[in-house]
């Protein structure tokens, strides 16, 4: 628990910049901060007299999505004396547990006691600032930053202004593979250095998480023709290889120009990584750390203090630091090469979250995930075109004209078969996941048969012959009915129906002329469709009317003819 409280309290308090180290421990008490758990969340609320971590972007773990709190972050940027300054944001991100806010509080060390030799504190104080513990659960989630932006006289004579970030980190069990690319993307998107803070070494899947979280990054800004993002520093925690690159920046210089060297023999996929990450960062660097000793990684009382730190990470650790925030080496946030102000900050913060909280970018997903759907849908495709390909057999552009039925039944057995290959192939996902796209099969083939019927039907020479026959009988109809109407003095009705019989003439020679020329198709598909509902609404059944009259009537006509013959016979036998 000492830990716990430890990383409870409050940051180092604001000194003058040449008081050293030693004065942490007297004021302590005096600036203690709220637990993160309890970030203030009103203006009220927010007093930044007591510098803090805030949390300025927040995670919604219910819906997966992410919220900026733009209260927060303008109440820190927007302050008078900085709002007008350039910015610098150095960020840390990375794997969750890997020790991202515990090198930040050092960075605070360093920022409030940077003129002084002794900035990295005394052998005895609890590490204080962003909140930190240790063990395997997460701690940080979202991104904070720390409520005192500070402003530093660069050796030009210019004044910048500093802002320091922690993110959520990656790969924890309550995080979607969406979730730690938003994350990732927004950090380096609005950072001058990103810190890349990786463990052990840089392993393949580590560059291969980059590509996918700068390339998420680079689909939401909008459209550049230079490196979207600037410095991008690799930090090698424990690392254990002395032997073949030596601790600090040199060591890891030539370690990642060998990580990061496109060779001939490589894979393509390998050489596209790298490619990506040249091309999305104006500077690369790399800094090798030592592991910081056993009694960090197994103390579960650890809360810091320098003299539980092995001697070798302390050194780098000096070395390190002011590498990032030293005045001389400060970088300055620029987008599409403009110098970015705290307020220039602010904006491109809520611009850029409402991208992310939008439908407009694909989503990340798993290597797994995406080779699921990969496998999924070639198999899709397969069993499409084996059905295609028999039913183009039965009706296809050079088939004659089939039955309806006979269609139908064809489409039935070539769909089992379809969907009998689907489930053949060996595919990812497991079965709830493959049902999906089974389903997606079975719409798709319906809709393929929907325009297989439409073009059979257009080989139906009735069919094609519908739309003039449906116009002329109008027209006959129309016709005849004036006629009458004229000759028993209704007048106003004959009129209606010369109209009437007007437009039909007018519309078969439009539809004669659409299907001779090609153009104006929609006025042809327009004149169809009104014969089709003619047709289907009341020349159809009014056939239909008469047939089943007529067949009636020939019936009685037969079984009269037949009683009559058989009372006949009778008549004649009783004759005989």
């Amino acid at each position: 628990m000492a830990a716990r409280d430890a990383a409870r309290r409050a940051g180092p308090a604001r000194h003058p910049p040449d008081t050293a180290g030693k004065h942490y421990e007297e004021e302590e008490e005096e600036d203690a901060l709220p637990d993160s758990d309890a970030l203030p969340d009103s203006d009220e609320e927010l007093d930044l007299e007591k510098p803090r971590p805030i949390q300025i972007v927040l995670a919604h773990e219910d819906d997966h999505n992410f919220e900026l709190d733009e209260t927060a972050l303008e109440k820190i940027l927007l302050q008078e004396h900085i709002k007008d300054l350039n910015i610098v944001v150095v960020s840390v991100a990375g794997a969750f547990r890997k020790g991202k806010s515990f090198l930040l509080d050092f960075m605070l060390r360093y920022m409030y006691n940077r003129t002084s030799p002794c900035w990295i504190g005394g052998n005895t104080e609890p590490l204080t600032g962003f909140t930190w513990r240790g063990g395997c659960e997460r701690e940080t989630t979202g991104i904070q930053v720390w409520s005192e932006v500070f402003v530093i006289d660069k050796p030009n004579g210019t004044k910048v202004a500093v802002l320091l970030m922690d993110t959520q980190g990656a790969f924890d069990s309550q995080s979607t593979i969406k979730d730690c690319a938003t994350v990732f993307a927004l950090s380096t998107m609005t950072s001058s250095v990103q810190v890349y803070n990786l463990s052990q070494n840089i392993q393949e899947d580590d560059l291969q998480h980059l590509q996918l979280f700068t390339e998420y990054g680079r689909l939401a800004m909008e459209e550049i023709y230079q490196k979207p993002f600037q410095t991008l520093m690799f930090l090698i925690r424990d690392w254990s290889y002395p032997y073949e690159h030596a601790y600090g920046l040199e060591g890891g210089k030539k370690f990642l120009e060998k990580r990061l060297q496109v060779k001939q023999n490589q894979h393509e996929e390998l050489q596209n990584v790298r490619k990506h990450i040249h091309s999305c960062f104006s500077n690369l660097g790399c800094f090798l750390l030592p592991h910081p000793g056993l009694k960090v990684a197994t103390n579960p009382n650890f809360d810091g203090r320098l003299n539980d730190i092995d001697e070798d990470f302390k050194n780098e650790l000096r070395n390190l630091i002011p590498l990032l925030l030293a005045p001389e080496n400060l970088v300055e946030k620029e987008i599409s090469g403009s110098k970015v102000t705290c307020r220039d900050l602010v904006e491109y913060f809520k611009a850029y979250i409402k991208i992310y909280q939008g439908e407009e970018l694909p989503h990340p997903k798993s290597m797994l995930q995406a080779t699921a759907e990969a496998n999924n849908l070639a198999a899709v495709a397969g069993a499409k075109d084996l059905y295609s390909k028999g039913m183009e057999q039965v009706c296809g552009g050079d088939k004659p004209y089939i039955a309806p039925s006979d269609l139908e039944r064809k489409h039935q057995d070539f769909r089992e078969s379809a969907v009998r290959q689907f489930r053949s192939v060996k595919k990812m996902g497991g079965e709830e996941f493959c049902r999906r796209y089974q389903e997606q099969l079975e719409v798709e083939i319906d809709e393929i048969y929907a325009n297989f019927v439409k073009h059979n039907d257009g080989k139906n020479i009735f069919y094609a012959a519908r739309t003039p026959a449906t116009l002329f009988a109008v027209m006959f109809a129309m016709y005849i009915t004036s006629g009458l109407t004229g000759f028993l003095g209704m007048n106003s009705i004959a009129t209606l129906c010369n109209l009437m019989l007007g437009m039909a003439l007018i519309s078969f020679c439009t539809w004669a002329y659409v299907k001779y020329s090609g153009e104006f198709r929609e006025v042809g598909t327009a004149i169809d469709q009104i014969a089709e509902a003619i047709w289907e609404q009341v020349l159809k059944p009014m056939s239909d009317n008469l047939m089943e009259d007529h067949m009636r009537q020939s019936v009685k006509n037969s079984i009269k003819a037949g009683l009559t013959e058989q009372v006949s016979h009778h008549a004649r036998l009783k004759t005989d």
